[in-house]
């Protein structure tokens, strides 16, 4: 497998080329903590609007910002390392602010595209890209599949077991 995980600078000559080349290029970005179906399915659907699909993924820094100081619960090499397995992304990108805004102004890809659960006015980049004669769309997401879901079904399961993971 090529190497996906780029620097930011990397990403931005990478699209260059591929959008050089007549490419239509999609961005998404997020924390990715804990990587289920709905992400999957997510990416999967991201990929189809275009020909390449970069991922902006939040530090470990800026997780623990947005989602607190229990979180991230994998690190950010081990979720880009699982980013870059998936068939449907074709780079990633690791960004330390809070949000991509500044790093989607800097790759200014074809398609900015989140889930469906954020407004086209909330979205971080989304007027950079909309001036550049791109589009933002969003996603429907798969019900019930969430990483906080994921955390707290666990919690709620183990509460007080000391015999997990014993066979």
């Amino acid at each position: 497998m090529k190497h996906k995980l780029l620097g930011q600078k990397e990403a931005a000559e990478l699209i260059r080329n591929w959008k050089s080349a007549g490419k239509k290029v999609v961005f998404s970005n997020g924390c990715f903590d804990i990587l289920h179906a709905g992400h999957v399915h997510y990416l999967a659907a991201a990929r189809e609007l275009g020909d390449a699909l970069v991922i902006g993924l939040n530090s470990d820094a800026s997780v623990r910002r947005i989602k607190g100081a229990l979180r991230p619960i994998c690190n950010e090499l081990d979720r880009s390392a699982l980013l870059c397995a998936l068939e449907a992304v074709d780079a990633v990108t690791i960004f330390d602010e809070d949000t991509p805004e500044s790093l989607i102004g800097m790759l200014l890809p074809d398609i900015l595209v989140k889930g469906a659960d954020w407004q086209v006015e909330r979205i971080a980049g989304a007027k950079a890209v909309l001036e550049s004669g791109g589009s933002v769309q969003t996603l429907p997401l798969i019900e019930e599949r969430s990483t906080s879901g994921i955390i707290e079904t666990i919690l709620q399961r183990y509460a007080g077991r000391t015999d997990i993971g014993k066979d």
